[in-house]
């Protein structure tokens, strides 16, 4: 009878030793890390957007309590006219009163129409402040769930280089408490 011999190359002899033995912890936490990396660079992605959206209401909110500063401005302006020509009405002789009353009453109204859009403007300015906040609210719950996503990269990496399993339970607490703090940051 005659006897088969297999002559395996090493590459053949690993690839048999790692199917015997399961996944290497190695190529384990490579996925792991990888998928990690990917989850953290959305978190980045959406902790980022939400900076961006609060800086563009904030700029909103500052740019309509300028243009409130201006018209109120311009409100003072008209005011310290009408009491002007309030005064001159009162000192000049009766022929020329009625110029003046004229007045009195064109600044009045302008005065008016100034402070409605002065008012609109104050409020538009709170509206984008409380949208800033708003827009702003869920960064902080991001920022932590990349920090968590971040450790738990890093204890993940350490397990591989030293081949302790037990770290890689550190590196799924991590990486839970991620997904719950990313979660958190728009459901609350």
């Amino acid at each position: 009878m005659e006897e088969e011999f297999e002559v395996k190359g090493r590459h053949e002899h690993a690839l048999e030793h790692a199917s015997e033995h399961g996944v290497p912890l190695a190529q384990k936490v490579a996925v792991f890390s990888a998928v990690l990396a990917t989850f953290g660079a959305v978190i980045s992605f959406l902790a980022g957007h939400t900076q961006n959206e609060a800086l563009y209401h904030k700029n909103e909110a500052v740019l309509l309590k300028a243009k409130a500063s201006d018209t109120w401005a311009y409100y003072q302006a008209e005011s310290g006219k009408q009491h002007l020509a309030a005064l001159a009405a009162e000192l000049v002789p009766a022929a020329r009163k009625k110029d003046f009353q004229g007045q009195v009453g064109k600044y009045a109204a302008k005065k008016a129409d100034l402070q409605r859009r002065a008012e609109k403007l104050d409020a538009g300015s709170e509206d984008a402040n409380k949208e800033a906040e708003r827009a702003l609210s869920p960064h902080n719950k991001l920022a932590m769930a990349m920090t968590f996503i971040q450790i738990a990269i890093a204890l993940a990496s350490i397990a591989a280089l030293t081949r302790r399993t037990w770290l890689l339970a550190g590196a799924g607490v991590g990486a839970v408490l991620g997904a719950a703090f990313a979660a958190l940051a728009f459901l609350v």
